[in-house]
């Protein structure tokens, strides 16, 4: 794959685009703001608030720039919450574009640097215990090819839109993402889009349409009930 290119958004945290959809990572209106408002506070945080759990396992669907994992770890670790987090992307980007990533200006966590290099570093399927509450693991695999059962308690789906990837915006995705779930399992994704929502519905979630952060009005959540 080309390299992709890294841009600055509003919020001053970098997101890149890709070079063959020419689509971006993150929120151009501010990626570390997407990310903790899609993925950890509509997602991760309103699992844990619902099922008043303290261990909680993760799959990332697009881990892309690494942004959510390490946000995911910096909840964590503020937090004391176990996390499993795998995380799957069948394009790893380079270490020389992850090094010219800023993220990190806007954790306080230790140990970052060395574990975000960790992250984008790891071979598949190798179990990484970056503390004791949190534990990583990559895949490459074609999300697609996805078939775990009642795997997961939350899912962030963070692929690139339906006009880049319709493929990935289907009923059948979705009924596999419904399957790996946990009963009242949680899939969260900053896209809004009717006929997305209507595809997680006909795979048996119970979709809602929920405010998004600045700049955009909504995104979804979908249960499995």
């Amino acid at each position: 794959m080309d390299t992709p290119k890294i841009e600055l958004t509003k919020d001053g945290s970098n997101t890149l685009v890709h070079p063959k959809y020419n689509a971006h990572y993150h929120s151009t209106a501010g990626a570390i703001i997407e990310s903790d408002f899609v993925y950890i506070k509509s997602g991760l945080d309103f699992f844990i608030e619902s099922t008043q759990t303290n261990s909680v396992s993760v799959l990332e669907i697009g881990f892309g720039s690494g942004l959510n994992a390490i946000n995911t770890y910096r909840y964590a670790m503020e937090h004391e919450v176990f996390v499993e987090y795998i995380g799957v992307e069948k394009y790893p980007i380079s270490l020389e574009v992850v090094q010219q990533l800023n993220f990190l200006n806007f954790f306080s966590i230790e140990d970052k640097e060395k574990v975000f290099i960790e992250m984008h570093q790891s071979i598949e399927n190798k179990n990484l215990n970056f503390s004791e509450f949190f534990n990583f693991k990559k895949s490459f695999q074609d999300f697609s090819t996805i078939n775990s059962l009642n795997q997961y308690d939350v899912i962030y789906f963070d692929a690139f839109a339906p006009n880049d990837q319709p493929e990935l915006w289907t009923e059948n995705l979705f009924s596999k993402m419904y399957a790996s779930l946990k009963p009242n399992g949680v899939l969260v994704t900053y896209c809004a889009q009717g006929h997305a929502r209507r595809a997680m519905q006909a795979a048996g979630f119970s979709v809602k349409r929920i405010p998004g952060p600045p700049s955009k009005r909504h995104i979804t959540r979908a249960v499995k009930i």
